[in-house]
């Protein structure tokens, strides 16, 4: 499956990773313009698991904190090159290939950039086919780990003196914390290269072909775009399985930005027994009914899609906009590690009030 990503590539990789993002997982303009540069001044390369030797070094590029417009960020492209730079050099030794931590708007094409620009390879897998709030959710099962890990990240606002470059080692569930605190002093986003491992763990842990998965959602989005709303949103459930789960008028949204850089609160939709509200912690984590009861759940894929048919980002979502939430069942999705470890539950159940365990880890 090995090929040489185009323009064409990168606008369907946004489009579809902005239905993966579930409301957060970056920005499509950012998206657009990492790809793009990706595929001017280089060649960067996608790779299935197939192709990638055991004993090869592959680490995941992730954007960490909160980008929904509610902080002053800046991240530029080259903040992403040097993160991957600084994990090689702490790991002494070549990073065969980067793996993401998650799709979305943008973070689906967080590895075309370094691959462009140093020759790694875009390997096709994910920590989670789905956008998530923390880097623990798409660590591949390592959050609980022991294991000291090598973390990297780079950004911040220049003009503030915002500016960070980190190279930490340590356990993932406290050095992923160290990044996230990077993130908020740096403006809430920041370009992360972490826990470079063995690509035989990768094949055994990760979502396998979740950059192809949002890339073939995106080409049917495009084709279906002249054709009108009706046809974009009939196109999106068909190429994944899912279904609209509610549709209304935005009646409030609460999301406010943390210390922690993650944006939490509720959107509420519909009125009677139309009503929807949806947890949000930088994505969309849970719906519930007008009587409480919960219709959705992560790592459920859970997006808010307008009156056109388009992905809004959860820090987007004003009231008196016209909002169809759409779902796609666990069931119809590749799930990594990172989302059957119980480890990962804890500090999003504590932020949001709700309880996401026992559906995520269960069997319905």
């Amino acid at each position: 499956m090995r090929r040489v990503l185009t323009l064409d590539d990168v606008k369907a990789a946004v489009k579809g990773g902005s239905v993966f993002a579930c409301g957060g997982g970056g920005w499509a303009e950012h998206g657009y313009e990492l790809g793009s540069m990706a595929v001017t001044i280089g060649r960067p390369e996608l790779v299935s698991m197939d192709e990638v030797p055991d004993e090869a070094w592959i680490a995941t590029a992730a954007a960490i904190g909160a980008p929904g417009g509610l902080t002053d960020w800046e991240m530029l492209g080259i903040d992403y090159v040097k993160a991957v730079q600084l994990a090689q050099e702490a790991l002494g030794e070549p990073i065969f290939g980067l793996i993401i931590g998650q799709n979305g708007m943008s973070s689906t094409l967080n590895a075309w950039l370094p691959s462009a620009v140093l020759g790694t390879k875009v390997v096709d897998a994910v920590g989670d086919i789905r956008a998530h709030p923390t880097g623990d959710m798409g660590s591949l099962g390592l959050a609980n780990s022991p294991q000291p890990m090598i973390q990297c990240a780079v950004g911040g606002k220049r003009a503030t003196n915002s500016y960070i470059e980190l190279v930490v080692r340590g356990a993932t569930a406290k050095v992923s914390q160290v990044l996230r605190k990077a993130s908020d002093m740096s403006g809430g986003f920041i370009a992360s290269c972490r826990n470079p491992i063995r690509a035989s763990y990768v094949r055994q842990h990760a979502a396998l072909g979740g950059i192809s998965m949002a890339i073939a959602l995106g080409e049917q989005i495009l084709a279906a775009e002249a054709k009108g709303a009706t046809a974009v949103i009939d196109a999106i459930c068909k190429q994944t399985g899912g279904s609209i789960v509610g549709s209304g008028t935005v009646v409030r949204n609460t999301l406010k930005y943390t210390d922690e850089a993650f944006d939490i609160g509720v959107i509420e939709i519909g009125v009677g027994n139309d009503r929807r509200l949806i947890h949000v912690m930088n994505e969309h984590m849970a719906v519930e009914d007008a009587h409480g009861e919960r219709i959705a759940s992560y790592p459920d894929v859970i997006t808010m899609l307008n009156a056109n048919g388009e992905p809004v980002s959860a820090g987007k979502v004003r009231e008196g906009m016209e909002i169809h939430v759409f779902r796609i069942p666990k069931t119809l999705i590749p799930l990594s590690s990172s989302v059957c470890d119980p480890s990962v539950y804890p500090q999003v159940e504590k932020a949001l009030g709700i309880n996401l365990t026992d559906y995520a880890l269960g069997g319905k």
